[in-house]
């Protein structure tokens, strides 16, 4: 499913709610490779498991959400998947 503009009712029964959320963004200080790479790891764990992972991703990719982990998937993740996606123009010149 699909979560419509506006329709985010899925957030209410994301795992990454409560205390642990702040592993889903980049802290505020520098932050080394390694560092990075466990937290991520820690975060798309929890994503996995998540009941609604599908429908987190579908809105990061919507909404071009340019920080975190969502869905499972970090910033350049999203990118890669952004970049695959067909443009509009595309898709009229194949209609």
């Amino acid at each position: 499913m699909v979560a419509k503009h506006g329709d985010e009712a899925w957030q209410s029964r994301a795992a990454c709610r409560g205390p642990h959320a702040g592993i889903f963004f980049p802290p505020s200080h520098v932050e080394r490779k390694e560092e990075r790479l466990n937290r991520e790891r820690t975060a798309k764990a929890i994503c996995h498991s998540c009941p609604v992972e599908g429908d987190c991703l579908d809105y990061a990719i919507r909404i071009r959400e340019a920080h975190g982990i969502w869905g499972g998937r970090n910033e350049s993740e999203r990118k890669h998947i952004l970049d695959r996606l067909p443009t509009a123009a595309a898709l009229r010149m194949h209609a």
